[in-house]
């Protein structure tokens, strides 16, 4: 298939890119290569790809309306997967405009490249902080998810809203992919695994919030992959037994579908600071710190939609990908 990808320099947008195009398929990947961490280590995710005649690179804003119209004109993908977007939930409380323009703004030109286009089916990335103040786990899906703790949260609550707007006035096939912290090689700098591994390696002191006692449902990179593709191949169809008098937020009668896609398996921060320990054979230095703005406690993915729907069985342990993470991080840091 002729398929866009979105957010190629991207940690999970690059490492899809490259398993679509070994099992045969066209990408066109548009990025804009933003400044908001290391522009070095997104030019070498792409530097995989750009050797492979199949994947056509196209550096531009998703948020540029006109550009954005253009690229749909001439390339006409079969299926579109949109990934970019202004990561990170604290970063949200420092610069809410990059939150609006990329998440909100650059989100409206994808359905609009979509719907005018012919495209067969969007697959598109959520996150599991939508769930916000939502405390029943695991997080499933058919819970109604309404009080977002952060700008970020509520910019992909809103996506998955214009979503369902555009699969049920257009006919336009959307899925969501409610993403459970991804972590592995590749990874993005701002989050904990990498921020960890290179602090304990430089004998540096690691900031450990809410005292380590925080949960996180850890997803590894391939498994999140094989999500995505799983889905992607599957379009998503109307629910015909969705009712408005009970309405499930999953589901619609529209081709709309959400999903949770993690391990299913939370782990505690303190635990996996000391897989780290373990896999870089040094111990962590820790600053014991409260709470910070815009955190939940927990999450815990129920995916049990996903598995019946598409198949999908997370098969790396935390254990196994921190180690393959650390594994990365010395070669491609020559450490």
């Amino acid at each position: 298939m002729k398929i866009l990808v979105t957010g190629t320099a991207g940690f999970i947008g690059a490492q899809l890119a490259h398993r679509l195009l070994e099992r045969g398929d066209e990408v066109i990947g548009v990025d804009n290569v933003n400044d908001y961490y290391d522009v070095s280590l997104k030019e070498a995710r792409l530097a995989r790809l750009t050797g492979n005649d199949r994947f056509t690179e196209v550096r531009q804003d998703i948020a540029d309306r006109s550009v954005m119209a253009e690229i749909f004109a001439k390339y006409r993908p079969e299926r579109v997967v949109h990934l970019a977007a202004q990561a990170g939930v604290r970063y949200s409380l420092e610069n809410p405009n990059a939150y609006v323009d990329a998440n909100i703004v650059g989100f409206m030109n994808i359905l609009e490249g979509c719907r005018h286009n012919d495209v067969k089916h969007l697959v598109y990335a959520s996150s599991s902080s939508v769930y916000g103040a939502n405390e029943a786990m695991p997080f499933s899906v058919h819970d109604n998810v309404d009080h977002p703790l952060s700008l970020y949260a509520a910019s992909k609550k809103a996506n998955e809203l214009m979503a369902h707007t555009y699969s049920h006035l257009y006919a336009l096939p959307t899925t969501g992919l409610r993403f459970f912290t991804v972590y592995g090689p590749w990874g993005r700098p701002d989050m904990a695994l990498f921020i960890f591994t290179k602090k304990i390696l430089a004998g540096e002191p690691i900031d450990v919030f809410n005292h380590g006692l925080h949960k996180r449902d850890f997803t590894y990179i391939d498994d999140i992959v094989e999500g995505v593709v799983r889905t992607l191949d599957q379009v998503a169809q109307p629910n015909n037994d969705w009712s408005g008098q009970a309405p499930d937020p999953g589901t619609s009668k529209a081709p709309y579908r959400i999903y949770n896609i993690g391990s299913n398996n939370p782990v505690e921060l303190s635990r996996f600071i000391e897989i780290i320990e373990e896999r870089t054979g040094k111990k962590a230095q820790k600053n014991l710190l409260p709470m910070q703005p815009g955190d939940v406690i927990a999450t815990y993915a129920d995916v049990d939609d996903l598995i019946s729907d598409v198949g999908y069985k997370p098969a790396t342990g935390v254990e196994e990908g921190i180690g393959k993470f650390v594994e990365w991080y010395r070669e491609f840091y020559q450490i």
